[in-house]
């Protein structure tokens, strides 16, 4: 078991210690084309009540998303976003206590939604973003996801290469926590650390991140890991979007075996239980 690392992880009003029990992140997909769950929780209503019950079974945190990121996903404009995501985050502020975060890689976005009730950005567009993005979570002093990915979700999966997978992301975490505190004003308290599983990476780059979580430990931030579903885990073991739940759960309890302390998933009951009973278990490992 990975020695735990003390450190705090703030976004506006909310202060996370670690250690602590591993954080599990709903995923709420205000989408018509989200590869495992789009066009069921387009409605706003209905994204809504769909959040408030992973709250119910768990949740500590809900990522709110209006565009989707899978492979091949095609942009959709500023206007749209803010239409599908900022009435969610409007009801869902002024009814759940845990923290909201806005899944986007535009600044406009986020600062609509930070204005909202939102209290971290969760940035699939972390390699490019630029000072407005940067701005935007100082500003409102929210947490932020730095998540490491290689092209755009249209492009990304048309032939990822790394010479050295796990030292390029770590590469790109340090250049990256350098550039946003030195130059956008946030503290290293704001930020979490994504590898990206499933962002610009074959089946091989994705297993060699999981296999080397720990080494990103040594930027003593925490590190989020987002399996759910994944189209890797198909590629693997020839599973379809709706097959691919124990899988999934088999790579969250190796990534709290790892240090990992916030876990996304569509599956909040499971995810919940898999991490609990990993963490009982590593909890009576002798260090």
């Amino acid at each position: 078991m990975i020695p735990a690392t003390e450190m705090i992880f703030r976004a506006r009003q909310f202060e996370v210690a670690f250690p602590r029990p591993a954080l599990v992140m709903g995923i709420v997909n205000v989408t018509p084309d989200s590869f495992s769950d789009g066009g069921k929780f387009l409605d706003a209503a209905a994204a809504a009540a769909h959040a408030l019950k992973m709250v119910e079974l768990g949740a500590d945190l809900l990522d709110i998303g209006g565009e989707s990121t899978r492979p091949g996903a095609a942009p959709i404009s500023e206007a749209e976003e803010l239409q599908r995501v900022i009435p969610v985050i409007q009801k869902l502020a002024a009814r759940v206590s845990v923290p909201l975060s806005i899944d986007t890689t535009k600044p406009a976005v986020a600062r609509a939604a930070l204005q909202a009730g939102a209290s971290i950005v969760n940035d699939a567009g972390a390699r490019i973003a630029g000072e407005a993005m940067w701005r935007a979570v100082a500003e409102f002093q929210a947490g932020y996801v730095c998540l490491h990915s290689q092209g755009t979700p249209a492009t990304m999966q048309a032939n990822p290469v790394y010479a050295d997978v796990v030292l390029e992301v770590g590469e790109f975490f340090e250049e990256r926590l350098e550039a946003m505190t030195r130059r956008g004003g946030i503290a290293p308290e704001q930020v979490a650390l994504d590898v990206g599983i499933g962002f610009g990476k074959t089946l091989e780059h994705n297993l060699q991140l999981l296999a080397h979580l720990q080494s990103f430990g040594r930027f003593q931030r925490p590190l989020l890991l987002g399996v759910s579903r994944k189209s890797f885990i198909g590629h693997l073991l020839g599973a379809g979007v709706d097959e691919r739940l124990p899988a999934a759960l088999v790579c969250a309890s190796l990534a709290v075996e790892s240090g990992v302390q916030i876990i996304r998933t569509h599956d909040v009951a499971e995810t919940v239980q898999a991490v609990r009973m990993a963490e009982a278990v590593l909890a009576r490992k002798k260090n």
